[in-house]
């Protein structure tokens, strides 16, 4: 009910050139710092500075609330997220590692309270681009600003773990003053199942049926298919609480020592090369382009990139610096008609992709979705291929911007 509400009061704001929000850190300037083992201590002295005004205040209380959660602090976070947001809805991402220029783009990002997988992490993206990006929260209850900072584009961040913000934000899109990116209506597909049902039997796609079922182990058991099935929780992330359930008689065990309502069944593909290791591949698909982002190698089928020993690997960073620069030539061609069918379904202007090879070549997908990190936090040392790679994906990111605002 909330969300219908909030369809048919909310107005689309005024867009005012005087309008000058106040500054964050923002996330990626954090994570690049708690990515290098800096403790809680040394993040809150990084962001430590005078905060003279309200707006001020709720932005240091912000970055205060960013340390605690890159921290592992979830619940004091949530707290300090909440008492920032009370006092104010709209920050400006203090300027990244690419110097301004005098007449930067202007990036409008709407998204939605919550932690790190809520929304889409733009300004790991921006940091390295001349762009301006402006937040602006969108809050259950409460409506929208009357008025927002000029921009030259708007960015619809919020990811299909909000549904209701989602909802809300539909008829917003639709509506929006500026060139609009990431269709509100086209992110809320991207559950599991959607993308399951959505993607069956398109050309080069290998993709299981992924059924969702409730806390029960009779309903599961009757769902439940030949061979070995994939089980996590409904809104899981990242491989939390993802197991691999060899038979039926497995799912009651899990099922006493994993909290959740409801759960994603799928069944498991075993996607193994002939050499008996697991390769999950990262994909960034920017206005229908696709872009390698990582390819992590692993003995276990839970494949992610942190643990999967990349950096005590050589042979593993030369096959992933291989199938970086041989992607265009080699993975996107082969997989062409699979990227093409996703790209139709999908829908959105950007959007990550987590996938592997299937034994009968199509394409194995694990998940799609848009709150993924897409970073340059690899050291360089032990990563020299990557800058290079990256810099194409946020080029890519850079044109599609500029050529929706009409600055191309």
């Amino acid at each position: 009910m909330e969300a219908i509400w909030h369809s048919m009061c909310d107005s689309v704001p005024d867009v005012r050139a005087d309008w000058v929000p106040a500054l964050i850190r923002g996330t990626a300037a954090l994570a690049h710092r708690a990515f290098a083992d800096h403790g809680l201590d040394d993040l809150l002295a990084f962001i430590d500075r005078p905060a003279p005004t309200p707006q001020d205040r709720a932005a240091l209380t912000l970055d205060t609330a960013l340390a605690h959660e890159l921290r592992f602090q979830p619940s004091r976070a949530e707290a300090l997220q909440r008492e920032a947001l009370a006092a104010c809805r709209l920050f400006r991402v203090a300027g990244g590692f690419t110097p301004r220029s005098d007449h930067p783009l202007r990036l409008l990002a709407l998204v939605a309270r919550g932690n790190l997988m809520v929304n889409t992490p733009l300004d790991f993206i921006t940091a390295h681009l001349d762009v301006q990006l402006d937040l602006l929260f969108v809050l259950p209850g409460e409506g929208l600003p009357s008025s927002v900072p000029e921009h030259d584009v708007a960015f619809f961040a919020v990811s299909e773990s909000d549904p209701a913000t989602l909802d809300r934000l539909r008829p917003l899109f639709r509506r929006w003053p500026r060139p609009a990116l990431n269709n509100p209506a086209a992110v809320a597909r991207l559950s599991r199942d959607t993308v399951a049902s959505g993607l069956a039997g398109r050309p080069g796609l290998c993709n299981p049926p992924a059924r969702r079922i409730p806390r029960d182990p009779v309903a599961g058991r009757q769902v439940l298919l030949d061979g070995p099935a994939l089980i996590r929780p409904v809104g899981s992330h990242a491989g939390q609480s993802l197991r691999k359930l060899e038979n039926p008689a497995d799912l009651a065990g899990y099922l006493r020592c994993v909290a959740g309502d409801a759960f994603f069944l799928t069944q498991f593909v075993d996607y193994r090369g002939t050499d008996g290791l697991f390769r999950k591949y990262r994909l960034i698909c920017i206005d229908r382009a696709p872009f390698l982002c990582h390819m992590a190698v692993s003995e276990h089928w839970m494949v992610h990139y942190l643990n999967a020993g990349m950096e005590t690997s050589a042979d593993r960073r030369a096959e992933e610096a291989r199938a970086m620069a041989e992607f265009d030539t080699g993975f996107a061609v082969r997989h062409a008609a699979a990227l093409e069918a996703l790209n139709d379904w999908i829908g959105l202007d950007y959007f990550q992709l987590d996938c592997a090879e299937a034994p009968d070549g199509r394409l194995l997908v694990f998940e799609a979705d848009v709150a993924a990190i897409v970073h340059l936090m690899d050291p360089p040392d032990l990563f020299p291929y990557k800058p290079a790679q990256m810099r194409r994906v946020f080029n890519a990111f850079d044109r599609m911007l500029r050529r929706r605002a009409g600055r191309a």
